[in-house]
Order: C-alpha cells, then structure tokens, then sequence
C-alpha cells in the first residue's frame, strides 16, 4: 500500500483507474489480465494494477508484457519472501525499467521506540507495563498504532500522567476487544468460549479481515516460538525468550496454545488462513459463514 500511494501522490492526474488481482486470478484467466493491461479506459487516464500475493508463477507473465508495457500503466506485485534465486525477485531487480521494493514489518522494540518518542513529544508519562501494552495491541501495525497514540493524545489534553487503567479504557483497535479474545480461545480449544463470542459476532457489525490479521499474528507468534522450543529446558524459558515479549496476562493462554498445536498443524493453517482470506474476498455476502466454519474447524483441530 505504501508504494501505491507514492505512486499515486507523483501522478498529475486525479483521473486513475485502481484494478486489484490476486495471482491465481491471473493464472486461471490470462487473458483477462492482458486485457486490463492493453485495453484503455473509458472513464480514466491512467491505470495502476496491483498483483497480490504474487510469486514465480507468474514471472513468465509478466516477462512476455515487458517490452509492450503502456506508458499509462504502473503495474505493482505484492509478495511475501522471495528468497535471492526467486525468478521474480531477479528479473525486477536486474530489468532497468523494474524496481524491487524490500519491505519489512516492524518489530515490538521498533514501535516501542515510536511510540516512546510520540508520546515524550507531547509531555505524556506512561509506565512501562502501559507502553508494552499498547504496543502488543497494535498486531505489529504502525498505522493502529499511530491512531491509537492520537486518541492517547486527545484524551491527554488535560491529563498528562495517565494509569494502566485509564489506557485500556482508551485503547479499542477496530472497536473490539472481543476479536483477541475470540482469536486466543480458538486456538486454545476453549469450545464454549469462542461459540458464545461467536454467536455475538453475528448480532454486530465484525471485520472479518481484520479478525484473520489477528488470528495470522498470533498463529505466526506461536510458530516462532515452537522453533525454538527444543532450545529451552521449560515452558517458563521457552516464553521468556520469546520476541516480541509476551504481555504478562497472555502467558498462561499462550502455553495453552503451545500444547495445542504441533509445528506441521501451525504451518498447515498459515496456508488455511491466506486461502480463507481470499474466499472472504470473493464472496462477501457470506464471509461471516465462511469465517465461522474455518474458525470451529481450527478450534476442533487444536483439541485433536
């Protein structure tokens, strides 16, 4: 998204058509693609067309368009890590007319430091257990946590030193506390917690997106520390080197969750979450329906 709106801002003309595809869309229907790419637009200048989750699958693709490549056209491939043989990743980095962006997600100590930093700016003190708290809330997203900073801000305006107490009652990303803990009760196997959570999703307004954010962080935690579990003689260790820290109040759901799922189940839904994302994505009038069953089925994988 960062590179879209640069890409955007240096654009003279307001007048541009966004296309959103997802590689497999390509793969499926080619022709298609080709035809978003050659074809002008009726209602618009220019077009920028994003590829998500983009891999060598299509570098084929993309090499054939190359040399016929419309001046109106930016064309912008999302991926996760491509490792220094991928084909995609060289033929960007070695073509003049490519650039390859590496982009990398912050870390808990790099938005310790941003949020450290704001808030010393405006003269607000907070202790250290609020600090790590806002930070192990923002799901490793600079932007929740940059609006979550500026509500602290606004709230602060009359009161510079605020308590453990008064943050968590600030502190609401995307307005639900219920999502994280719906996400630990998952993947703790706690059957008739996340039912009782889930049947109130379906009463209110939910972001299933979202939602899967969460579970994908959490999921991708888990995954990290059970590679180093053989590392550490118990538990206890095993959570205390974990990185980012782990907030004192999740650890007891955490080793839950450690006993739960062995690694190749842990691997097996980080792939689950990404195809279910992009069903969620297609089929929107039923995404809450979609989201449940893949929610129950992970839920009755952790107590198998």
């Amino acid at each position: 998204m960062f590179v879209e709106n640069k890409i955007l801002a240096k654009q003279k003309s307001n007048n541009i058509e966004k296309i959103s595809l997802y590689e497999n869309e390509i793969i499926e229907n080619s022709e298609n693609f080709l035809n978003n790419i050659y074809s002008g637009s009726l209602f618009s200048d220019k077009k920028i067309i994003t590829i998500n989750n983009g891999t060598d699958k299509i570098t084929e693709q993309i090499q054939d368009i190359e040399n016929n490549f419309p001046k109106n056209v930016s064309l912008i491939i999302y991926s996760n890590i491509l490792e220094k043989k991928s084909k995609l990743r060289n033929l960007f980095e070695k073509n003049s007319k490519m650039i390859c962006v590496p982009c990398y997600s912050d870390n808990f100590k790099e938005l310790e430091i941003i949020a450290i930093e704001d808030l010393k700016k405006n003269k607000i003190a907070l202790s250290k257990e609020s600090i790590n708290f806002i930070v192990e809330k923002s799901n490793n997203d600079r932007n929740n946590l940059k609006n979550e900073i500026d509500k602290i801000k606004s709230f602060a305006l009359n009161q510079k030193n605020l308590k453990f107490d008064d943050i968590k009652s600030i502190i609401n990303f995307s307005g639900e506390y219920k999502s994280d803990i719906f996400v630990n009760e998952c993947l703790s196997g706690n059957v008739s917690q996340y039912k009782k959570i889930l049947s109130e999703f379906y009463s209110s307004a939910i972001n299933q997106i979202f939602l899967l954010r969460i579970l994908s962080n959490k999921v991708q935690r888990l995954l990290n520390i059970k590679k180093m579990e053989g590392k550490h003689k118990n538990l206890e260790d095993l959570l205390g080197a974990a990185k980012p820290p782990i907030f004192w109040k999740d650890k007891e759901i955490v080793k839950q969750q450690i006993n739960h799922w062995p690694l190749e189940k842990i691997n097996n839904m980080i792939e689950n979450i990404n195809e279910i994302e992009l069903l969620i994505k297609k089929n929107s009038t039923n995404s809450l329906n979609i989201l449940s069953n893949f929610i129950i089925n992970q839920s009755t994988t952790s107590n198998n």
